[in-house]
């Protein structure tokens, strides 16, 4: 199921630094905003909006019945890994009827982190599509929530069907240390892909 890197996919080797776009998806309610803003190291862009009741209907809360908010455009941080590499973190709305939205965010991007989370499984089906539909490599991040059930790697990989060498993380999308341990894994499978010629330095390091 996991691809190798976009033809689109933007990345700029400096002399200085390496600047990749990664993109943070997954389903409604995983913890994408929670995760950027435990990882940027300047203040993050987010677009969140109160839920309202009219959106009951399309925005099930099954599993997520504290959440009050939701992206409704695009969260946006930074993060510096050894290396010199610098990450620009895009995170997607998590609907479905936002998937025009989530399609022109992760043009461009090298990369993507799905979070998922264990008592919603099936959610994360229609985004692990749309990631390799885009041809995104990417890794799975199993967001520990406490009252989610524990699954042993070999019963998610056959539930989410991941192909052997796709990354599987479990983390903490509160804490810094854990998110940044996913960014590891993503960047340290990523160079292990080939890099189309063809693929444009889109990102101007000035």
């Amino acid at each position: 199921m996991d691809s190798a890197v976009s033809d689109s996919a933007t990345y700029l080797d400096s002399a200085e630094m390496t600047l990749l776009k990664i993109v943070v998806t997954g389903a409604f309610g995983v913890g994408k905003t929670t995760m950027i803003n435990a990882l940027s190291e300047t203040a993050p862009l987010h677009t969140e909006e109160v839920m309202t009741e009219a959106g009951a209907a399309v925005d099930h809360l099954v599993g997520v019945r504290d959440k009050a908010t939701t992206t409704v455009a695009i969260d946006f941080g930074r993060r510096t890994l050894p290396g010199d590499l610098v990450l620009y973190l895009f995170g997607t709305p998590g609907q479905k009827r936002f998937k025009p939205l989530w399609e022109d965010i992760a043009r461009g991007a090298l990369g993507a982190v799905v979070l998922v989370d264990t008592r919603r499984l099936d959610a994360s089906f229609d985004v692990i599509d749309m990631i390799e539909e885009q041809g995104l490599t990417y890794a799975i991040a199993v967001n520990a929530f406490p009252d989610a059930p524990h699954y042993p790697p070999e019963v998610l990989r056959d539930h989410l069907d991941l192909e052997p060498h796709t990354p599987l993380v479990v983390c903490d999308a509160r804490q810094t240390t854990s998110s940044v341990d996913v960014l590891i894994e993503l960047v340290t499978h990523l160079l292990s892909q080939p890099v189309p010629e063809s693929a444009p330095a889109a990102l101007d390091a000035s």
